[in-house]
């Protein structure tokens, strides 16, 4: 797909075809953001969990509040998804690199003040570069958070040392998959002005 097109079809979708996706779809899918996303220094604190699994994602989608969500009347689609990718990143890995010589050398001996935790910046960049390259792949695919990140942690047997980011879903569309991706949210949110967003060479 042309470039453009990938990202006109970027939106979140939240009902998926039940067919499994290939293990050599999803290797190329997860190499585009463990190769071709940013690293900070490449510090590569990056951290993937591909689940299909579906008393595995079942799990997930409970640590998402699922249950809770459909009691209150929202579509049940989490544990549904047949592919869940848990991004995950060691913050520490940052640190150890940014501790390196090379890099104490530019910054006078002492480790940078960060001015963002780019551990969770480039997770974020690794996750719109999951999204790209399913759909480039003919995918579909959503993002969902979890509230209970300790039964997470248990259900993927995670190390302490790795924080959370968010779940990418993501499979082949089905015909509802348009309708249940429109009005999501209970709040009507309009999406803001570009003049609220974009502001060219100066905030004002």
């Amino acid at each position: 797909m042309d470039f453009a097109d990938v990202l006109k079809e970027r939106r979140s979708v939240r009902a998926y075809d039940g067919r499994p996706v290939p293990r050599d779809m999803l290797e190329r899918i997860t190499n585009a953001a463990v190769v071709r996303a940013p690293s900070a220094g490449f510090s590569q604190g990056l951290r993937l969990v591909v689940v299909t699994d579906s008393a595995t994602r079942k799990e997930i989608a409970i640590a998402a509040s699922e249950e809770e969500l459909v009691a209150q009347g929202r579509p049940r689609w989490k544990a549904d998804a047949p592919v869940h990718v848990v991004v995950l990143t060691r913050e520490a890995d940052y640190h150890e690199r940014y501790q390196r010589a090379d890099k104490l050398k530019i910054t006078g001996g002492t480790e940078l003040e960060w001015p963002a935790p780019y551990w969770y910046v480039d997770a974020g960049a690794a996750v719109m570069a999951l999204m790209l390259a399913a759909i480039d792949e003919g995918l579909v695919t959503g993002i969902f958070g979890v509230t209970d990140v300790p039964a997470l942690r248990r259900a993927l047997d995670l190390p302490d040392d790795l924080q959370f980011v968010a779940v990418v879903t993501m499979g082949y569309p089905t015909t509802e998959a348009d309708d249940s991706s429109k009005g999501a949210s209970v709040f009507s949110q309009r999406r803001k002005s570009r003049g609220d967003v974009v502001h060219w060479e100066r905030w004002r």
